[in-house]
C-alpha cells in the first residue's frame, strides 16, 4: 500500500522501514532525513471539529457549520481547533455589510429626494428613473446580501419555530414586495394610496433593515471569535521545547516528543515542560500562573512540579509523569473551552417577542385582507391588499431591532468612560441579576505584589542600618521577597553597599559579606539552625505578624539579630469601600484563593467577607462557581490570573482586572481597566440602567406596533372613515425608531458612581 511522506510529499511503499508512530498514527517516510525532521518538528494542531452545537439549544448538534433550526443562531464548534472557521464567518459578514451599505446609501439619498421635492434634484437625476434605480439597488441588497435571512426565516417556518429572522423577513418582505409591486404594477393601486399621482415606496426601509441586521450578525460573530482567543492565549503559555536526558546524553526536543518517564533537565529562567516529579537538585518555582499567589515555592527531590510554570533560581532534573492532554495546563484549556460553550448567549428579548408577535401579525394581516376583500368598498381587492400590507409594514421590526443594540452600544460607551470595558451584551444582562460576588484574593482584593510593610529592630540597632544591610545583600537575589526588600530600601533612599561572597540557600535565605561583615537573611529556621539567639520580644512580635498573614524574614549581622522585616501582600486601599458598597446592595461576598487558610482569613476578617474558600486549584474554583449556580445563585466572579480563567468563563458574569493576565481578560465578560473593585459596583449600576433602558425601548416599540397595526387594519374606518395609508404607516414606523434612539441616548449621561 502506498503512502505520502508528510515532509516532502513523495509517495512511498507501505513496507518502508522508515516509519514512525506519533499521536496514535503511523507515518511513512522516504528517508531517515525526512523521518528525523518530522519527529523533531512540533505538529501544528489540525484537529477536525467533529461537531457543532447551538449555544441556545445544546440538543441541536451538526457535523458541519450552519444555523440552528430553532432560533436561527450560527452553530458553534463543540471542541477547540486551529480551524479558521470563526475568522471566515466574520469575513463573510463583513463583506456582506460593506456591500449592503454601499448599495443602501444611494437608495436612502434618492428616497430623501423623493420625499422632499424642495431638493429639486431633477436637474441631475430624473425623478421618473428614481423608482427603477431604487428597485434595482434594493433587489441587490434584499435578495443578494440579505438572502440568508429569508433562508433562516424559511427554516423557522419549516421547523415550526418562529424567531427574530421570521420577523425580519416578514417586515423586509412586506416593504420590498409592496414597493416592487408599486413600481412594476402601479395600476393595481387605488387613488387613495397615491400622493400627487405617486405611490410611496419603502425600498430604503427594507435595505436599511437588512444592513442593520447584518451589522448585528457581524458583531455577534466577532464576539464568538473572542472566546477562542482565551484558549489560544492559554496554549501560548506552554513550553515549546525541553532538554531530555537519554543514556546520559542531553538533547533539546520538541515538547510533543516527551513521553511519560522521560528525564528532563530544567535550567533557571526556563518553563517547566510538563507535569512531573523532581529527581535531582532543588529550586524555587513561580507557580503564580496556577495558584495566583506571588510567593515562589521551593521544590526539592520528590516534590511535584507543574508544566508551564517558571523555574527561577536552581537547576534540577525531573521525571515526566503527565504529558499532552493530561497536564494541568491542558486541563485548564479544556475547562475554559467547556465553560465558554456551556454559557447560553444573551437571551434576545426581540427573539422571544417574535415568537408570539410574528404569528399575531400574520393573523391580523390575513384577517384584514379577508375583511376588506369581503366587506370593503370597490375596488375590494386593491383595498384588501393595501391594508394588509400596511399592517405588515408598520409591524416592520425597525424599533424592535434597535431597542437592544442601541442601549447596549451606548451603555458600553458609558462604561468605557469610567474604565469599565464590557465585552458582551450577556454580561450586561446578567449583571443586573447577580446575587453572589466571588472574588479572588491576590491581585483583586490585594495588590498582588509582596511589599515590606513593617521593620522592627533589636535593641542597639537603627532602622536605617537594618534596611541598609538587608537591601544591600538582597540586591543580588532574584527572589520576589528579595525584590520587595530592595524596593523598600529605594523608597527609604538607602545607600546599597558592596557585597561579596554572596550565596543563596535555597528555600531558606541568603548570606554574604557586606562592607566586610558577615550577614545572614532568612526565615526563622535558618537563623535557629545557625545557633543564633533570637530575643523573646522579637519572637512574640514575629508570631503576631504571622497570625496576620505577614511573612517574616530575619536579618543577622555577625551572628547577632539586627531585626526583622515583615512582607505581605497589602489590601488595596479601595477594597474596603467596594466591599461595603456590594454588601449594601444585598450581595453575598465570597473569597476564593489558592493561599493557605490562615492567610485567607487574615485578609477576609477585616473586610467582613461572608465566606472564604482557601487552597483552591483552578478546577476547585470552577467547581465552587458551579455549586453556587446549581443552587440558584447568579454568580459574578472577579479575578486576574490564569488560574481564574476557567471559573471566569463559567461564571454568569466574569470580571477581570485590567492589570491581570491576557487569559483572564479574554475569559471575562467585563474588564476593569484600573483593577479597582469599585468598578464592580459601577458595572452593576450600569447594568441596571441599561436593562431598564432596553425594557423602556421595547415598550415604546411594542406600543407603536400595537396601535399602528390596529389603525392599519382599519378599526377606525367604521367610526371616522380613516385608513392608515402606507405612507403614514412608514412614518409611524420611523417615529418609533426615533423614540427608541432618543431614549437610548439618555444612557450617555447616566450616573453610575457610588
Amino acid at each position: 500500500m502506498a503512502h505520502k511522506d508528510p515532509i516532502c510529499g513523495m509517495t512511498v511503499d507501505g513496507h518502508s522501514a522508515n516509519k514512525a508512530d506519533r499521536d496514535g498514527q503511523t507515518y511513512y517516510f522516504c528517508s531517515v532525513y525526512c523521518k528525523n525532521k518530522f519527529l523533531s518538528t512540533p505538529i501544528k494542531s489540525t484537529a477536525v471539529i467533529s461537531s457543532y452545537i447551538c449555544p441556545m439549544h445544546p440538543s441541536i448538534e451538526s457535523s458541519h457549520p450552519g444555523d440552528c433550526p430553532k432560533c436561527g443562531m450560527s452553530l458553534e464548534a463543540k471542541t477547540f481547533s486551529d480551524s479558521d472557521h470563526e475568522f471566515q464567518e466574520q469575513k463573510a459578514w463583513a463583506i456582506k455589510f460593506w456591500a449592503g451599505l454601499i448599495l443602501t446609501i444611494p437608495i436612502v439619498l434618492l428616497a430623501l429626494k423623493d420625499m422632499n421635492p424642495s431638493l429639486r434634484a431633477d436637474s441631475f437625476f430624473p425623478s421618473r428613473l428614481t423608482p427603477w434605480v431604487e428597485l434595482i439597488l434594493s433587489t441587490a441588497v434584499v435578495w443578494g446580501v440579505g438572502k440568508i435571512f429569508f433562508v433562516k426565516a424559511w427554516q423557522s417556518i419549516v421547523n415550526r419555530s418562529l424567531n427574530m429572522f421570521t420577523l425580519i423577513a416578514l417586515g423586509v418582505g412586506a416593504s420590498y414586495g409592496y414597493s416592487a409591486s408599486a413600481v412594476l404594477f402601479p395600476f393595481i393601486f387605488p387613488d387613495s394610496v397615491q400622493t400627487a399621482g405617486k405611490i410611496h415606496l419603502y425600498f430604503e426601509a427594507a435595505s436599511v433593515i437588512i444592513v442593520l441586521v447584518i451589522l448585528g450578525q457581524w458583531l455577534e460573530a466577532k464576539a464568538r471569535g473572542r472566546t477562542q482567543r482565551a484558549v489560544k492565549a492559554l496554549l501560548g503559555l506552554a513550553a515549546k521545547n525541553a532538554h531530555r536526558i537519554s543514556s546520559g546524553v542531553e538533547e533539546e526536543v520538541a515538547i510533543e516528543m516527551i513521553q511519560k518517564g522521560d528525564l528532563l533537565r530544567v535550567r533557571p529562567g526556563e518553563k517547566i515542560p510538563v507535569d512531573g516529579v523532581v529527581m535531582e537538585g532543588e529550586s524555587s518555582v513561580d507557580e503564580s500562573m496556577i495558584s495566583g499567589e506571588p510567593m515562589p515555592i521551593v521544590k526539592i527531590v520528590g516534590e511535584r512540579v507543574i508544566g508551564s510554570t517558571m523555574n527561577q533560581a536552581g537547576t534540577f532534573v525531573m521525571r515526566a509523569e503527565k504529558v499532552g492532554a493530561e497536564t494541568l495546563l491542558a486541563q485548564i484549556v479544556r475547562m475554559v473551552s467547556d465553560a465558554q460553550r456551556s454559557r447560553a448567549p444573551v437571551q434576545n428579548l426581540v427573539g422571544i417577542i417574535a415568537g408570539y408577535f410574528v404569528p399575531a401579525v400574520v393573523f391580523i394581516s390575513l384577517m384584514t385582507f379577508i375583511f376588506w376583500f369581503k366587506f370593503g368598498p370597490q375596488p375590494q381587492l386593491a383595498y384588501a391588499v393595501v391594508n394588509a400590507i400596511s399592517v405588515l409594514i408598520i409591524a416592520c421590526p425597525c424599533a424592535l431591532g434597535l431597542a437592544t443594540p442601541m442601549s447596549i452600544m451606548l451603555g458600553v460607551g458609558r462604561g468605557a468612560q469610567d474604565g469599565i470595558l464590557i465585552r458582551s451584551a450577556e454580561a450586561i444582562e446578567k449583571a443586573e441579576k447577580v446575587t453572589h460576588v466571588l472574588i479572588d484574593k491576590t491581585g483583586t482584593l490585594t495588590e498582588g505584589k509582596p511589599k515590606v510593610t513593617v521593620a522592627i529592630t533589636s535593641t542597639g540597632f537603627t532602622e536605617s542600618s537594618l534596611i541598609s544591610l538587608a537591601a544591600s545583600l538582597e540586591q543580588n537575589s532574584e527572589h520576589p521577597l528579595a525584590r520587595a526588600v530592595v524596593e523598600y530600601g529605594k523608597q527609604k533612599n538607602t545607600k546599597l553597599e558592596v557585597v561579596s561572597n554572596f550565596k543563596s540557600i535555597s528555600g531558606a535565605g541568603v548570606q554574604g559579606t557586606v562592607s566586610g561583615h558577615e550577614v545572614f537573611i532568612g526565615k526563622q529556621n535558618l537563623i535557629e539552625a545557625s545557633r543564633v539567639s533570637i530575643p523573646d520580644d522579637l519572637k512574640k512580635k514575629a508570631m503576631s505578624l504571622e497570625d496576620e498573614a505577614v511573612t517574616v524574614i530575619w536579618v543577622v549581622l555577625e551572628r547577632q539579630v539586627v531585626g526583622l522585616l515583615g512582607i505581605s501582600d497589602s489590601i488595596k486601599q479601595t477594597t474596603p469601600d467596594a466591599i461595603r458598597a456590594l454588601h449594601a446592595r444585598g450581595l453575598k461576598i465570597v473569597m476564593l484563593t489558592g493561599d493557605n487558610r490562615q492567610t485567607a482569613d487574615a485578609v477576609a476578617r477585616p473586610l467582613g467577607i461572608d465566606e472564604v474558600y482557601a487552597q483552591l486549584s483552578p478546577e476547585h474554583k470552577q467547581e465552587i462557581v458551579r455549586k453556587f449556580k446549581s443552587g440558584g445563585a447568579v454568580v459574578l466572579l472577579a479575578g486576574d490570573g490564569i488560574n481564574d480563567a476557567p471559573a471566569l468563563a463559567l461564571a454568569d458574569v466574569g470580571v477581570a482586572m485590567g492589570t491581570g493576565t491576557d487569559v483572564a481578560i479574554e475569559s471575562a465578560g467585563i474588564v476593569l481597566v484600573k483593577g479597582d473593585l469599585n468598578g464592580i459596583v459601577k458595572a452593576l449600576h450600569l447594568s441596571r440602567a441599561v436593562m431598564q433602558n432596553i425594557r423602556q425601548n421595547l415598550f415604546f416599540a411594542f406600543v407603536y406596533n400595537v396601535l399602528g397595526i390596529s389603525v392599519a387594519a382599519g378599526v377606525l374606518y367604521p367610526f371616522f372613515g380613516l385608513l392608515l395609508s402606507p405612507i403614514i404607516a412608514g412614518a409611524a414606523m420611523s417615529f418609533s425608531s426615533v423614540s427608541v434612539i432618543g431614549n437610548a441616548l439618555r444612557l450617555s449621561w447616566v450616573r453610575i458612581s457610588n
